[in-house]
């Protein structure tokens, strides 16, 4: 099991009222499974966020096969407006 750092940007930091916390999780989709719960508001961000993993995109991978390594970082960007 990986811990790690999770950050908040934009719209994911109002809603989970932090810019950031520790984790422990094996996948990303651990991950999100473990930060959502008493949280609809970071959920419902979640699900539209893009996220990067020490720095590399997700992309569209599955969450389930992103594998975080102890000590990653994991970024998640809500859609930014404008252009």
């Amino acid at each position: 099991m990986a811990t790690g750092t999770v950050r908040y940007w934009a719209a994911a930091k109002d809603a989970a009222g932090i810019a950031e916390e520790p984790f422990e999780a094996e996948t990303l989709a651990e991950l999100m499974t473990k930060i959502t719960p008493g949280r609809e508001e970071l959920a419902r961000v979640l699900r539209r966020s893009s996220f990067l993993v020490n720095g590399d995109p997700v992309g569209r991978r599955a969450h389930e096969a992103i594998v975080l390594a102890e000590g990653a970082t994991v970024e998640v960007l809500p859609p930014f407006a404008g252009g």
